[in-house]
């Protein structure tokens, strides 16, 4: 039975850098769970690798289809943006282990739908200043960027991820992002290995 490995944190915790190399450790045998979002492509993002990149009007289709499974909408400064999760004929969770990348309010509702048995989360967390620092780091490197989507970021993810949230959500195990990432990996690459059984 597979298992999916549910990544979250915090805006500029790191996730994305570590869902990524987690991917590449082969003796891990994760394949890559895709989420859908209606955002604008980022800089050195890629359709169907950090997500599946679609219109409103793709999303509408699927929803009537019924195959999505859970659906957030952030207000964002440049209009309303869509995040959800589409059930797939891509997707054999009898024979395979998957590795998602999300929030805590979307791996709650994916929880409800594979089943607490099914779905492990793996929370990353990252000193608040030490975060804030990356955020700007990487806004700084996009063709027009907008600080003002930082901070709403920010303060939303304080909101979002609280320890009251954390907690409601069942997550008991952190991954600290501070320092060394390679540490963090290797770290929730133990812990994976470990929930499969390859270790």
């Amino acid at each position: 039975m597979g298992k999916l490995f549910y990544v979250m944190g915090k805006s500029s915790s790191g996730k994305d850098t570590v869902y990524e190399e987690l991917l590449t450790r082969s003796e891990l045998g994760l394949k890559p769970y895709i989420m859908y979002t209606t955002r604008p492509i980022r800089a050195k993002e890629t359709d169907g690798v950090q997500y599946h990149f679609v219109t409103e009007g793709q999303l509408r289709a699927m929803q009537e289809k019924g195959q999505v499974i859970e659906l957030r909408s952030y207000n964002t400064v440049y209009g309303i943006w869509y995040y959800f999760t589409a059930d797939s004929e891509a997707v054999d969770m009898e024979h395979c282990s998957y590795l998602a990348l999300g929030t805590l309010e979307s791996y709650q509702k994916i929880r409800g739908y594979y089943g607490e048995d099914r779905v492990v989360p793996v929370y990353i967390e990252v000193e608040d200043g030490n975060r804030l620092e990356r955020a700007l780091k990487r806004e700084r490197k996009q063709a027009v960027p907008n600080y003002d989507e930082v901070c709403r970021r920010f303060l939303a993810d304080q909101k979002d991820f609280s320890e009251e949230n954390i907690q409601k959500a069942g997550i008991t195990r952190r991954f600290l992002n501070n320092d060394d990432r390679q540490v963090c990996m290797d770290e929730i690459a133990e812990f994976i290995a470990g929930e499969t059984g390859l270790s």
